[in-house]
């Protein structure tokens, strides 16, 4: 499974929801599994974003998927990047395929 970073921004309505109801956080995590994803690591955060998750999906284009779904019910909007793994980045700067130099 690929590794992705969603940062997800509470709309008005999403406030009110988590306000009123703030276990809907753990219900939308369940949501999230049942869509064939798994939540390694979520963090409410101050600045730009209100959170930070870490999910696993089997590609790209179910993560994109979760995005709309999740955003169409009108209480969050996400930016949802891919991730790698420093450890796998470096062995690709390290392989023979180059660029930049010669």
């Amino acid at each position: 499974m690929a590794t992705y970073v969603l940062l997800t921004t509470l709309t008005p309505e999403g406030r009110q929801t988590l306000h009123k109801n703030p276990d809907r956080l753990v219900e939308v995590n369940k949501e999230v599994e049942q869509f064939g994803c798994k939540v390694i690591a979520q963090y409410a955060v101050l600045g730009s974003y209100d959170f930070v998750s870490v999910i696993e999906a089997p590609d790209n284009e179910t993560a994109a998927h979760l995005s709309v779904d999740l955003g169409s019910r009108g209480t969050v909007n996400i930016m949802t990047m891919p991730a790698m793994q420093v450890s796998d980045f470096l062995v690709k700067l390290k392989g023979a395929k180059q660029m930049g130099h010669g």
